[in-house]
């Protein structure tokens, strides 16, 4: 402490200075600075952080990749297929709404199939052409969920689809007598527009938690349309519940009426088994042999696809197994129809004619 000592009213007046206190008043500016310092790289750490896990607002669709000048034969390819596919559904859709002796349940089912297929395909192929024609195709997040929504409800659509048509020929063939009572008009309109509502609800629920996950700066999806395990792969936050609900949909909505198509087939194989002729056989597997065809394609092609293990050394591979059920067996069908369906082709030489 330093004393100053001064003469004040004829006495002495002690005045201590502390030299500490300019000290004290200066290390407190300074800390208030770094805090403040400190709180502000903090705030600017959080804002960086929260701008990687903004919400993305377009998807880039790498499609292929580098074909090597490839692209514009494969993009021929494919749209001679793509053309093909439509035109053969729109002409089965054509025999069957003319020709009245095809006005039967089966044929019922097989119009609203050909519809489907047509929707299917116009659902991927359009953006599959668009990638093959450039590398790196943008399009909106709102265009990639409604892409994944309407992909997702015409595969449920399909499979509630064929386990009709298998119950269809299940009551032909096992319960011949009654077939007409059971699928009447009316019974043909339900299970139809059961198919349809019941596939275009199914995938909500998963799409809802999919899309409402939190995406990373990163939105570059290695395929030519928005699949859910591409989509999924964007997440920065944890999506074991939407693999759960994927896991369950898939069970109920794919699993649950291939289990359903696999019952009536094995009741109708063993029920055309005990018919003693040999043309009585024939006849009867002639009926169902176009049906089970497209059936044992598809399910094959979608179980390789979606049971083949995932990760980065997969992905080119997986990308050209996508393209077995969503444009060759699409193509196939209505040449399985028209080709192996005795029917139909007598239907289809009256139209020509």
């Amino acid at each position: 402490m330093r004393v100053e000592i001064a003469a004040w009213c004829g006495g002495f007046h002690v005045v201590p200075r502390v030299k500490g206190v300019a000290r004290q008043a200066s290390d407190d500016h300074e800390l208030g600075s770094c805090e403040e310092e400190s709180c502000s790289r903090s705030k600017s750490w959080a804002i960086t952080e929260e701008e990687n896990k903004t919400q993305i607002s377009e998807i880039i669709l790498l499609g292929f990749g580098d074909l090597h000048g490839l692209q514009f034969l494969l993009f021929g390819i494919f749209l001679a297929v793509y053309i093909v596919t439509l035109m053969g559904n729109i002409v089965i859709l054509t025999v069957v709404s003319i020709d009245r002796s095809l006005h039967t349940p089966m044929y019922f089912f097989l119009g609203h199939f050909s519809f489907l297929e047509i929707g299917y395909t116009t659902t991927i192929e359009p953006m599959m052409l668009r990638t093959l024609l450039s590398a790196h195709v943008p399009i909106s997040f709102l265009t990639c969920a409604c892409q994944f929504y309407f992909f997702a409800s015409l595969v449920a659509t399909e499979c509630f689809f064929l386990a009709v048509m298998s119950y269809d020929r299940y009551i032909a063939i096992c319960n011949p007598l009654h077939y007409f009572t059971i699928m009447d008009h009316w019974g043909c309109l339900q299970l139809a527009a059961a198919s349809w509502v019941g596939g275009f609800l199914a995938p909500i629920l998963l799409m809802v938690l999919t899309f409402r996950l939190t995406f990373c700066s990163s939105n570059e999806i290695d395929h030519f349309f928005c699949d859910l395990k591409p989509i999924m792969k964007l997440a920065c936050t944890d999506t074991q519940i939407a693999e759960m609900t994927s896991f369950i949909c898939t069970s109920l909505f794919a699993l649950g009426p291939f289990l359903l198509t696999l019952a009536s087939y094995t009741h109708i194989i063993s029920t055309i088994l005990r018919i003693p002729s040999a043309t009585g056989k024939q006849r009867a597997f002639a009926t169902c042999s176009s049906h089970l065809t497209v059936v044992s394609l598809y399910y094959v092609t979608l179980g390789i696809v979606y049971g083949f293990p995932s990760g980065p050394q997969y992905e080119d591979l997986l990308k050209l197994l996508s393209l077995l059920y969503t444009v060759l067996t699409p193509a196939l069908n209505p040449v399985i129809y028209t080709l192996r369906n005795k029917d139909v082709k007598v239907a289809l030489r009256k139209l020509v004619q």
